[in-house]
């Protein structure tokens, strides 16, 4: 690394978005760090700078993604789910295995209204690496907040699908329905 030249500024920037651009998986913060030659804290700040540009990119529990829209062409949903914290795997098992992606969470709090998460997991890796990351940080669950109630925005390539994960979710008693 010391022998590498040490992108700077726009350089770097333009740098990391082409990188992002031209990855079909998720770059950590540390690898792009080391392939600019520069902290993962800079490497934040300018992804901070790209998303305030209005680019599309998403930082999820495996690392940073450049979402294009034009490539999803899939369908949307959003359901409403209840469960405790040692539950989730189940949760996140359930939905992937149906071909679906769990892209947030989200959770009303009584002061700072709306809450929202990235998670982007659509397999049983992702979904276990994102785990993993909760448990090695000790981070809390968002709905932990709310005693369990939380919202995803699941997508996948079909209607059919995302109505097979919605029955998948009430058999499992993980729906909150009116």
């Amino acid at each position: 690394m010391a022998n590498k030249k040490k992108l700077i500024g726009e350089d770097r920037r333009k740098q990391i978005l082409d990188w992002l651009l031209s990855e079909e998986k998720p770059l950590t913060g540390s690898e792009l760090a080391e392939r600019a030659n520069v902290s993962r804290q800079v490497v934040v700040g300018d992804i901070t700078l790209l998303k305030a540009r209005g680019l599309p990119i998403m930082a999820t529990s495996q690392g940073y993604v450049y979402v294009n829209v034009q490539e999803d062409t899939g369908v949307e949903r959003v359901v409403a789910c209840s469960h405790p914290p040692d539950k989730t795997m189940e949760e996140l098992f359930l939905l992937v295995d149906l071909g679906v992606l769990v892209k947030d969470v989200k959770i009303e709090h009584p002061v700072y209204g709306d809450l929202t998460a990235s998670i982007m997991v659509s397999n049983r890796k992702e979904a276990t690496q994102f785990l993993e990351k909760i448990n090695e940080t000790k981070a809390a669950y968002l709905s932990e907040l709310t005693e369990g109630a939380h919202l995803h925005t699941i997508s996948a390539k079909s209607d059919r699908l995302l109505d097979e994960a919605e029955d998948s979710l009430r058999k499992a008693g993980f729906l909150l329905e009116a």
